[in-house]
């Protein structure tokens, strides 16, 4: 079966309100749950062979975050410009184009596209995916190029504040 994982990108921050939207890094809360939801991640017995993300600062950060925690190679992350800032179609288009020999693949980006994108794929009624909120899909054995509206089936959804006993 083929695995996608959506990951919100962590807590990005304001401090600097001169900084471009583009260019916000994690802020501490952000920083400290990536490598928590990674560990989760593992202890489920996830795995993931390839990440893509939104190029801006917090998202690429994220997912490089994540794929130090869980053992993937940097070269397994790419960033793409294109992400940023886009609807849930863009996000289709993007796992459509995913190499056939990966069975599971992350993509991080923002919302509300990514809690939108979550709904369309699975039929679910998710409210709202926080930071550092990952969903995980199961796509069937088609290829990823099949990837169709409604065609996911909604495996997991978790959040840091879910393991800490907060809703």
């Amino acid at each position: 079966m083929k695995t996608l994982y959506l990951l919100r990108h962590g807590k990005s921050s304001w401090a600097d309100p001169g900084l471009k939207d583009f260019d916000r890094p994690l802020n501490p809360r952000g920083l400290a749950d990536v490598p928590e939801m990674a560990a989760r991640f593992q202890q489920r017995g996830d795995a993931v062979e390839r990440i893509t993300a939104s190029a801006a600062e917090r998202t690429h950060s994220t997912a490089a975050l994540f794929a130090e925690a869980v053992g993937l190679p940097a070269e397994a992350v790419s960033c793409e410009r294109g992400l940023y800032f886009v609807g849930p179609g863009t996000y289709l288009k993007a796992v459509r184009g995913f190499d056939e020999s990966c069975r599971a693949a992350m993509l991080v980006g923002h919302n509300p596209t990514i809690t939108e994108f979550a709904n369309r794929m699975a039929g679910a009624h998710i409210d709202y995916i926080p930071t550092c909120g990952l969903v995980k899909l199961g796509l069937g054995e088609g290829p990823w190029s099949a990837a169709a509206w409604g065609g996911a089936q909604l495996l997991e959804f978790d959040y840091p504040k879910k393991g800490r006993g907060v809703a």
